[in-house]
């Protein structure tokens, strides 16, 4: 049988048992749509997960143990002579070393902050970064410009959504943004402290000016650049020789673990704090998709029985039809492509139904999300994130359960006998 043929008569059969077969599409259509639905969710959930703990493949942190501070194998510590050593492993492409600001230094603002009356004083937390490090993430120059001049500062972009989600609502502040804090200026006051009454001689007045926002810039505070770190800790008679911590890039994500073990064997560790949380709530969420992904394959496969079922029942109804085709010349494989054929256009029908419902149900959700939950730290503009390959499993999976459902009519309607079909009424 020509196939087009094959094609039209598969159609009037369908267009005929419209209703029974509506009841099968319908069954894969939600086995198919909450299939897509969780594998959206997961997907835009690992994607939050991302957002908020952004590592890097390429990157490790390497720190100094603390077991060897002061042991027997006497005192580590990270100086110039091991960020050369650090450059010369195998597999390095840059290395870039941070430094604490290891003297006190607070910020007191007194005055309008964007519309609003602020008195405000904290405890600065700065660390020192490479400018290559920040690089197109600082709008305007990131360099030690000596005393006189105000200091460079970077913000990490989560510490903004921080101030906007929390600290700004709780006091009755303005959100801000970033192109709004660009160029803003904060007073600083190195060698004094709120902490303890002691201060440092010759404590300075200066000024912070904000330069841009990156992902770089530590969380707990601000970002300098390194130049002034040191300058500032050895005027105040500070360690400015001694590295917090060195960030290594690999030349590819395939060398890390080499390139970790090498570090070790200087005596030193990497500190994998923020990559152990995403990787441990990356796991929860995958786990989480993996089980509700499951439950959606048992509804699918529920829906495969339930096609079995309708289409044994057409395969009855249709004997004398059947025995009518195999009479003028139909092959056992022609009546069996029918069937299948039939099922073929039922799955795809109902899978491709059930990836709108899928879409649908996350547009609802999303927007119940908008509307119904708080303004919270990182709250997605999505929870879900539809991929392509969503929708080809999905189709795909419907199309397998259609057809494997009818496998049985189908091989049953090949083997009728024509001349029994033929008798029966």
């Amino acid at each position: 049988m020509r196939v087009g043929k094959l094609i039209r008569l598969a159609r009037g059969n369908l267009v005929r048992e419209l209703g029974a077969l509506a009841v099968s599409a319908g069954g894969v259509a939600l086995g198919t749509g909450c299939l897509v639905f969780f594998l959206a969710l997961g997907t835009g959930l690992q994607d939050v997960v991302h957002d908020v703990f952004p590592v890097s493949t390429r990157e490790v942190e390497v720190v100094v143990p603390q077991l060897a501070i002061g042991s027997l194998l006497g005192e580590q510590k990270i100086d110039e002579a091991t960020v050369r050593r650090l450059r010369a492993v195998r597999g390095v492409a840059a290395v870039y070393p941070k430094m604490q600001l290891r003297i006190p230094a607070v910020s007191r603002y007194n005055g309008t902050f964007f519309g609003r009356e602020m008195r405000v004083g904290l405890e600065v937390v700065a660390t020192g970064l490479m400018p290559e490090l920040v690089g197109p993430d600082a709008r305007m120059p990131f360099d030690d410009r000596g005393e006189s001049q105000p200091i460079p500062v970077v913000i990490n972009r989560r510490l903004l959504e921080l101030y906007n989600k929390v600290f700004a609502p709780q006091r009755n502040l303005p959100r801000l943004t970033d192109s709004m804090l660009i160029g803003f200026q904060l007073p600083v006051e190195l060698g004094r402290s709120f902490m303890t009454s002691r201060t440092l001689p010759n404590p300075q007045d200066t000024s912070m000016l904000v330069v841009g926002f990156s992902e770089r810039a530590t969380l707990a505070g601000v970002s300098m650049p390194l130049a002034a770190i040191q300058r500032i800790n050895r005027k105040y008679g500070a360690d400015a020789d001694t590295y917090s911590s060195v960030l290594v890039r690999a030349q590819n994500a395939d060398e890390v673990t080499d390139l970790a073990a090498a570090v070790r064997k200087l005596g030193l560790e990497i500190d994998d704090t923020e990559r152990r949380y995403a990787v441990q709530i990356g796991a929860a969420v995958e786990l989480v998709t993996l089980a509700l992904s499951l439950l959606a394959a048992l509804i699918t496969g529920l829906a495969a029985v339930n096609t079995m079922q309708a289409f044994y029942a057409s395969v009855r109804e249709r004997t004398r039809e059947i025995g009518v085709l195999r009479a003028v010349g139909a092959t056992r494989g022609d009546v069996a492509a029918v069937v299948l054929v039939e099922a073929a256009a039922t799955g795809l029908a109902g899978g491709a139904v059930g990836v709108a419902l899928a879409r649908i149900a996350a547009a609802l959700l999303d927007r119940l999300a908008r509307t119904g939950l708080p303004d919270f730290p990182f709250k997605p503009t999505t929870f879900f994130s539809f991929q392509p390959g969503h929708v080809a499993v999905g189709l795909g999976v419907a199309l397998l359960a259609a057809l494997l459902g009818a496998f049985l009519p189908a091989r049953a309607a090949a083997r009728l006998d024509p001349a029994k079909a033929l008798t029966e009424s």
